[in-house]
């Protein structure tokens, strides 16, 4: 066909995208999450890199849950976990979630981040895989006696935690540093022990930690990779859907092989995406409702922004300045389905946004009305982006 369509392959554009966008990530009015739990269920995880970032994307998806109510699902119900997952990004998960995410993605990354620490150990004549691994074996040890503790606490538990490698020899920005960090990132990955609660507000990254059967009384289990990784596709077509295989492929950090392997063991159709293959769930290709109008304000790293690889059709011409130049997403303003401009906060914790299209006095309303309810939700406390781009900074200033 001319225009690059296949014949008998149903059509998608962009405005129907931008509608289940809206709905799937709750963040259409009539389709708003109750609890932080079905927030994240939402979007399948809420990426963690900045901790404020949770906080926030929840917040967004549930209008009005408060710090301590996602605080209590994270710390006292534990319902939410926070692990290393696809992309070797942070995230919070749903805790059923969590034994997918781990075969699927992390015990990868934890055989890789292994390889690199054994021989950094190696070459600074310090040990090898076997004094690595009784190191780890005595900080968990020691974690399961305190029941929860810091970094610090643990490597007054065990010394060997305060080993120094010379990391960069030779280079101006040559630094020691401890093994701490290296034993609890291994212990982590491999699913023993999980980040609790931080010693400081919602937007610390200082961690406490617990062993894993504080979130999960059995342990991560053992789940077959190529089990976890169709789950994991399963959930993330009905949340992102229609999408493409190079999308997925970025999103989870697979391989091309192992996305081929899982989308085959699926009931996946193609659907034309204005002349690109895209994928949804084979029973998932009605049309989704339209909602009302609406309005939000995601933070940065949000799962919305940072969704898809290819982010013209809700993005536009606007990256340059709403991402930094890893693509990180910074705050975000979005009317129905798409990103309208960015905001920030100022020192005295006034939200201000900029809006980068004409939108109409309707919307501009909306805008103002909800960057006021943010400033309201967030008090006196300070959001400042870990990845800052060129619009927040600008209007934070």
């Amino acid at each position: 066909m001319p225009d690059g369509r296949k014949s008998g392959v149903r059509s998608i554009g962009i405005e129907e995208r931008r509608v289940r966008l809206g709905v799937r990530h709750l963040l259409a009015g009539t389709a708003t999450a109750s609890t932080p739990l079905d927030a994240a269920r939402g979007v399948v995880a809420l990426h963690a890199t900045d901790p404020a970032s949770v906080f926030l994307s929840v917040r967004a998806r549930t209008g009005s849950v408060g710090v301590e109510a996602i605080e209590d699902a994270l710390y006292e119900q534990r319902s939410l976990i926070r692990m290393l997952g696809m992309r070797r990004t942070m995230f919070v998960v749903p805790v059923e979630l969590a034994p997918v995410i781990q075969a699927g993605c992390t015990n990868g990354i934890a055989a890789m981040q292994r390889r690199r620490y054994t021989q950094l150990l190696s070459d600074a004549g310090v040990g090898d895989g076997v004094w690595l691994k009784e190191v780890e074996d005595a900080t968990a040890q020691a974690l399961a006696a305190r029941g929860e503790a810091t970094g610090s606490q643990l490597s007054a538990d065990e010394p060997r935690l305060r080993t120094q490698i010379l990391m960069a020899e030779g280079k101006t920005y040559a630094a020691r540093q401890n093994v701490t960090t290296w034993v609890l990132f291994l212990l982590a990955a491999d699913g023993r022990i999980v980040r609790g609660r931080p010693t400081g507000s919602w937007t610390s990254s200082q961690w406490r930690w617990s062993p894993i059967q504080a979130w999960l009384p059995g342990g991560m289990g053992d789940l077959p990779a190529e089990e976890a990784r169709v789950e994991l596709v399963r959930r993330w077509l009905t949340s992102y859907g229609p999408a493409t295989a190079p999308d997925l492929r970025w999103w989870t950090g697979w391989t091309a092989g192992q996305v081929k392997q899982a989308l085959g063991a699926l009931q996946v159709a193609e659907v034309d995406l204005d002349g690109a293959t895209g994928l949804l769930l084979a029973d998932d290709l009605e049309p989704v409702e339209q909602p009302e109008p609406w309005v939000a304000l995601l933070p940065a790293l949000d799962p919305a922004p940072m969704g898809w690889s290819q982010r013209s059709w809700y993005l536009g011409e606007h990256a340059a300045v709403l991402f930094d130049r890893s693509g990180n997403a910074g705050p975000t303003v979005w009317s129905d389905g798409r990103i309208i401009g960015g905001w920030a906060q100022r020192a005295r914790g006034e939200v201000v946004f900029r809006l980068l299209e004409d939108v109409g006095r309707q919307t501009v309303a909306a805008v103002e009305a909800a960057a006021d309810r943010l400033s309201g939700w967030t008090g006196t406390v300070r959001v400042v982006p870990r990845f800052r781009t060129p619009l927040e900074r600008e209007l934070s200033a």
